[in-house]
């Protein structure tokens, strides 16, 4: 019916606020210049399971998880 179907979307939209949230506030943390790798290991699998659960498109995961790499990796000597 249309009421529990707008009781599933509202309670849904309220884990995905909270979920989109978090990731968010660990992205911060992982591009923070003293970023530790377990924070950035950490944002990366935050982003892995938002894109399995359709929070974000997978692309845009990828991208982040890119540029969190080429952020942290060792500098060239």
């Amino acid at each position: 019916s249309a009421k529990k179907n707008m009781r599933k979307s509202r309670a849904a939209a309220v884990r995905n606020r909270a979920q989109r949230s978090a990731l968010r506030t660990a992205l911060k943390k992982a591009r923070a210049e003293d970023a530790t790798p377990e924070t950035v290991k950490a944002a990366v699998s935050l982003l892995d399971r938002a894109a399995r659960k359709n929070l974000i498109h997978r692309n845009k995961a990828a991208r982040h998880k890119s540029q969190l790499a080429h952020k942290h990796q060792a500098p060239a000597a």
